[in-house]
């Protein structure tokens, strides 16, 4: 048993919860398996400086890993006690008579998917309680999931429909894949007088939620505070790398203003997009064209194969996005299991209780 495990209880006889709490260890089988970003460890840390807390789960069969799962406990007041959430997890092994594993993307083998799954969830049920566990794992809609009293969730808390781009097509078939006009706008932001590149320094990414404040207000959603997102940053270091356009200040001075950026977490098998935005010069000059791409080529050099927008719904930014290829993908969305005779009740007020908490921060 590796030191940085401690065993928590048996589930099934095939099936050992294990609660890890060495990092690297925890973000190199992440990673091994072809887990989602914000299954990282640096994204539990993210939530876990809020009202969040994170416990990161390894289930082994036979001795062998089946599966991981970052799940987020968030005490509730009253009777209610607890909820816990899985964002885009669990992460499934598929294992092979062979005594292999092998990493498809998280999804897993049926049987194996449903052990770590439901071992995940009886864990969750024991250690924590409370109302339930909603999972959110990054599976395609249609895969199989047999867990007891399972159902979709009424308040999900990421979309599941969405464009995940396939990165190991080449570079032509990627723009060949984007609409006329997608195609057109970027070859004409790549025309400007803009550099795209990395994001790099401190000032860098306080220009960046600059614009982030410019967009929020021009588009009427609400914001984190700014240390939120520097605290994404600094816990997620090169899994979450930023991309901007960049300006010059001044006429034959370097390209040091930003005008256009695109935040990520990173995986080494997916890239997510976090934030995005730009101000009125990068709107004139359509600069998120042409920083849309190059972080597309830039994630596609790294060696991620999956390059998720993060959801699609009808409106401008979704459109934006639908530009860049023809298809849309579905996920398997969220699915609760509750645990409570509170369940309901919960759900029932957890909308009333977001627009009370909007209001009590000022937003809308």
């Amino acid at each position: 048993m590796p030191a940085s495990a401690t065993p928590s209880h048996v589930t099934s006889p095939t099936a050992l919860v294990q609660v890890v709490t060495d990092r690297s260890a925890w973000d190199r089988e992440v990673n091994a398996l072809g887990g989602h970003p914000l299954q990282l460890w640096g994204w539990g840390e993210v939530k876990g400086a809020g009202a969040w807390t994170p416990y990161r789960l390894r289930v082994t069969i036979g001795g062998r890993t089946a599966g991981l799962a970052q799940v987020l406990k968030r005490s509730l007041p009253a009777q209610f006690k607890a909820l816990t959430y899985v964002p885009r997890g669990p992460v499934v092994a598929h294992l092979d008579g062979a005594n292999t594993i092998r990493a498809v993307f998280g999804v897993g083998d049926g049987v194996t998917r449903d052990l770590v799954t439901n071992a995940v969830t009886d864990w969750a049920r024991e250690h924590i309680g409370g109302v339930g566990i909603t999972i959110e794992p990054d599976w395609p809609v249609g895969t199989s999931m047999d867990v007891p009293n399972r159902r979709y969730a009424p308040n999900p808390v990421l979309y599941p429909s969405t464009l995940i781009l396939d990165l190991r097509k080449s570079e032509d078939e990627l723009m060949g894949a984007m609409s006329k006009k997608t195609r057109q706008y970027v070859r004409k932001s790549q025309r400007e007088d803009l550099e795209f590149r990395e994001v790099t320094t401190a000032d860098e990414i306080e220009a960046c939620l600059a614009i982030y404040h410019e967009t929020a207000e021009r588009a009427g959603f609400g914001l984190h505070s700014d240390d939120y997102y520097r605290l994404v940053k600094s816990e997620l270091g090169g899994s979450s790398p930023i991309f901007a356009a960049f300006a010059r200040s001044a006429e034959g001075g370097p390209h040091d203003r930003p005008v256009s950026f695109v935040w990520f977490a990173a995986s080494n098998t997916t890239s997510f997009e976090l934030y995005g935005g730009m101000n009125d010069d990068g709107m004139e000059l359509r600069a998120n064209y042409g920083l849309k791409w190059h972080a597309i080529c830039a994630m596609k050099e790294r060696g991620v194969v999956r390059y998720d927008v993060n959801g699609l719904l009808n409106d401008g930014i979704s459109n934006f996005k639908r530009g860049f290829a023809k298809h849309e993908d579905e996920l398997v969305g969220s699915i609760d299991v509750p645990f409570s005779r509170w369940y309901t009740m919960w759900n029932e007020a957890l909308p009333t209780a977001k627009k009370v908490v909007r209001k009590l921060r000022g937003g809308s």
